[in-house]
């Protein structure tokens, strides 16, 4: 008998997957120092040593075993020496050919440090045990399965928490949670800021990140402390985890963990974004490229450099020229192949600009009437919570009786699954709305006290600032829809600088016919702004609520901060 076991040639085989499944098997070093102690101890000759980091859950998925399978039947060796019968399969199919050629006696001998597999062996030991290894596999898929489920189901994502926040590592297993990493987490929300401008490209404020602000990733053992890739920024800015849901195979369901924006800005940059998370507009380096079509053929308006020596000074004068891109390389009939110096168009969106200028005396009045509509804002957001509490009431009830008509068999299967993943995204993205609502109440008194703080000082940066200055300001005054035709440039004003327009001029009107008459009847501060009161009122509450109602907002550059008058 010993003579028969010298003669049979053995590979030492060692397998650990990398997966967490594993964490107990010993490592593939222990696996072949316990091997090659028995196989000194049992005098069997072995003619390799063969050992792979690979999961064995499904077939062919194992180079080195595959190798291990050839080089037997091509009678390099016919025995295996293993530290356990599931280090060869985990799977029926694996788990089949070892049986086989085992069956066949092609392999003569299957070696662990407890028992030894022989062809004329009763079957039944090594199916069994074989058979064992898979149902573990399988139970082991149903535990994972049940376990990701759970921790969905508690409002916890499963598996590693995106860039800005961390996974906790102090609790049970499968009890840690997700918090916001504070180093973080406050930079990427000011990129979402950057972002929801639409004046910055994903890779420009990549750049900010980077470049100004340090941004880091988190340094593990293995690898972090870089920056920021150009993937990753596209990944931050299309994951719907910032807003606070979890997105299970196309299902929302509401988080735990804080949010970083609400759904509505993440709506806003999803628009911003074109398909596949590329950027609706291009890079650009003049002032005002990307934010003009043609009039005539609504092309896109392109800008060039171009040089002219003045005479008088014998020195060269840098242009920028704007023209109809389609027109000048002769794409169609659009006859709009004129340059346009951008001198004509720093003077039509000055003269944009002026039409909703408000003079700095009134700044003090406006602030403080938005100071005071505090306790009308939370008055104006506890009925739009009551509203959006009622739209999920009726989502709620519309899938209880999809459910009903479901079980009355009045509906097939696709239907109902198709109309209840829908109406699930539908009270999902309610519930978030109405959380963000309670716990993220946008400060509407910000944000208009930010619309009239472009009014008092958008001439003046325009006139001032630098050409990125001058691109945000005209964004925010007509987003994209200028358009260029016979060398003047049209620029549809936002809706809600028509209302300051429009109401400025009536209260600047009755302010000069108040100042005519200080002449006969000495008027104080409190005096004029008790007789301008109403109106003023009038003009912030406009803007205000124009504000909620109108997006294009969200363009406004923070001026006063650069440059206050």
């Amino acid at each position: 008998m010993i003579q028969d076991i010298n003669r049979t040639k053995y590979f030492i085989y060692a397998r650990k997957s990398s997966e967490s499944d594993e964490k107990q098997v010993q490592s593939i070093e222990d696996q072949i120092f316990v091997l090659e102690a028995f196989r000194k101890t049992n005098n069997l000759l072995v003619v390799d040593i063969l050992s792979e980091a690979k999961s064995a859950k499904e077939p062919h998925a194992r180079p080195v075993f595959e190798d291990l399978l050839k080089r037997i039947k091509a009678g390099e060796a016919t025995g295996i020496i293993v530290w356990k019968i599931d280090r060869l399969a985990r799977n029926p199919i694996d788990g089949a050919s070892i049986q086989w050629l085992l069956q066949k006696g092609v392999i003569k001998s299957i070696r662990t440090p407890d028992r030894e597999y022989r062809p004329e062996d009763n079957v039944l030991i090594l199916n069994v045990e074989s058979s064992m290894a898979i149902q573990y596999i399988l139970d082991l898929s149903k535990n994972v399965k049940r376990g990701l489920k759970s921790k969905i189901e508690k409002g916890w994502r499963p598996n590693r928490a995106p860039i800005g926040y961390l996974n906790t590592k102090t609790e049970l297993r499968g009890e840690n949670y997700i918090v916001t990493d504070s180093d973080r987490f406050p930079l990427l929300r000011q990129a979402w800021d950057l972002m929801l401008t639409g004046n910055h490209l994903p890779t420009q404020i990549l750049a900010i990140l980077n470049n100004e602000w340090g941004f880091r990733s988190r340094q593990t053992k293995k690898k972090g402390g870089l920056p920021l890739t150009r993937a990753t920024i596209y990944r931050i800015f299309s994951n719907v985890f910032y807003t606070g849901l979890i997105d299970n195979n196309g299902v929302y369901v509401q988080g735990k963990h804080e949010p970083m924006i609400t759904f509505d800005e993440y709506d806003r940059v999803q628009a911003l974004l074109g398909r596949k998370g590329k950027p609706r507009y291009i890079h650009h380096k003049y002032s005002y490229t990307g934010l003009i079509k043609c009039g005539e053929c609504h092309g896109t308006v392109s800008a060039t450099n171009k040089q002219k020596l003045i005479v008088k000074t014998g020195k060269l004068k840098q242009y920028s020229l704007y023209y109809c891109n389609c027109a000048r390389k002769k794409k169609n009939d659009c006859q709009q192949k004129k340059y346009t110096n951008s001198e004509l168009l720093d003077q039509a969106v000055e003269e944009t600009i002026i039409s909703f200028t408000i003079h700095p005396k009134f700044k003090d009045w406006v602030f403080n009437i938005i100071d005071d509509l505090k306790d009308t804002q939370e008055v104006s957001e506890s009925k739009i919570i009551d509203t959006q509490q009622e739209a999920l009431k009726q989502s709620s009830k519309q899938l209880e009786t999809l459910t009903q008509l479901r079980l009355r068999e009045m509906i097939d299967d696709e239907e109902y699954v198709k109309e209840k993943v829908r109406l699930k995204n539908e009270i999902t993205i309610l519930e978030n709305k109405i959380a963000t609502s309670q716990t993220f109440q946008k400060d509407y008194i910000k944000l208009t006290r930010h619309a009239f703080e472009f009014a008092f000082y958008a001439l003046k940066q325009f006139q001032s600032g630098p050409e990125q200055i001058k691109r945000e300001i005209l964004a925010a005054i007509s987003g994209l829809n200028c358009t260029l035709k016979d060398k003047k440039l049209f620029i549809p004003k936002a809706k809600w600088l028509i209302s300051i327009q429009e109401r400025y001029k009536v209260i600047e009107d009755k302010y000069k016919e108040v100042e005519l008459k200080k002449s006969h009847t000495p008027y104080s501060e409190n005096d004029l702004f008790e007789m301008l009161c109403i109106e003023l009122r009038g003009l912030v509450d406009v803007v205000r609520t124009n504000w909620k109602e109108y997006p294009e907002n969200y363009s406004i550059p923070l001026l006063h901060k650069n440059n206050p008058p």
